[in-house]
């Protein structure tokens, strides 16, 4: 699911995200981030919940395309303003606005989610201390493979 460049017509250019691909990934980083902080992740019942506080409700399968970047773009404004509220962040973020906002957001929450990853790794290596340096290599590459290609946190 994405959209091409304009030069892509000629078969050069790069595929852009879907505006639904985009919000999932705004969304996996604040999933990702809230774990990095040291948290446990948030399930979806905890989202809906605090919603639900707002008077705004959540479906677990809307919850899911928003995530997967699947279905219909959500552009409900209430609602994407009251996850931002939720996670604690600026609504911009998720409503796309034309200013620098959300592209600062979005650098800083991954610059959160990297030191919390290099902590995963030094943690790890200090752990596994008498392990073989090929190994440790290994660990290293499946650790940051594994967050680079995103994990669910959303399921429960």
């Amino acid at each position: 699911m994405s959209t091409k460049t304009p030069d892509e017509a000629g078969g050069t250019g790069t595929p852009l995200p879907t505006p639904q691909l985009e919000l999932a990934r705004k969304l996996n980083l604040l999933l990702d981030v809230v774990v990095a902080e040291g948290n446990t992740p948030y399930t979806y019942r905890e989202i809906a919940a605090g919603l639900k506080v707002k008077k705004v409700s959540l479906s677990r399968a809307r919850w899911q395309y928003m995530v997967r970047g699947e279905g219909p773009l959500v552009s409900d404004v209430l609602l994407l303003t009251e996850i931002a509220n939720f996670f604690g962040i600026a609504p911009e973020y998720l409503l796309g606005s034309d200013d620098d906002l959300p592209e600062r957001i979005d650098s800083q929450l991954e610059l959160v989610r990297m030191i919390r990853v290099k902590r995963v790794i030094n943690f790890a290596a200090r752990t596994l201390g008498d392990t073989s340096p090929d190994a440790l290599r290994e660990i290293t590459k499946l650790l940051e493979d594994g967050l680079s290609a995103g994990s669910d946190l959303t399921d429960e």
